[in-house]
């Protein structure tokens, strides 16, 4: 698949700040901080999909398994954009599927794409709790 027909599969994108902290002696950023930009994009996209304060504490998630293809370095110059979406819901769990990708000049290319699977989860009472239906009507809404 290509890269331009894939992205055509995303309804959200961020622009990912690179920060010199996250690159390593190589000169690249280092492998660690594109978990935290995947995570930027998700909560960037609940935000926007869902629209209003939610109370992450009664209802929030934990990241349970994640996965990380790396294609390209990303260096500190860099337009690095972030593609998020949401692609399974379970009972408890949910799946998102993320691709980071430079952007210069109008070329577009993959850097690195990745799915993590997220437990539903109420810190209150320490427990795992059934992925709230509005968040499964504003997803579902949002990516048609």
């Amino acid at each position: 698949m290509e890269l331009h027909e894939l992205l055509s599969s995303y309804s959200h994108k961020i622009k990912i700040q690179i920060r010199f902290k996250d690159i390593d002696k190589q000169g690249h950023v280092n492998n660690a901080n594109h978990i935290t930009y995947f995570e930027m994009g998700r909560v960037d996209y609940f935000k926007e999909v869902l629209r209003k304060k939610n109370n992450w504490i009664k209802t929030g998630m934990i990241l349970a398994k994640t996965e990380i293809t790396y294609k390209r370095p990303i260096l500190l110059e860099d337009e690095v954009y972030c593609y998020t979406k949401i692609t399974r819901f379970g009972t408890k769990s949910f799946d998102a599927e993320t691709v980071l990708t430079i952007e210069n000049n109008g070329e577009k290319q993959l850097c690195a794409f990745g799915k993590c699977t997220l437990v539903c989860m109420n810190y209150e009472a320490n427990e795992t709790v059934e992925v709230p239906k509005e968040w499964i009507e504003a997803v579902e809404a949002f990516e048609k």
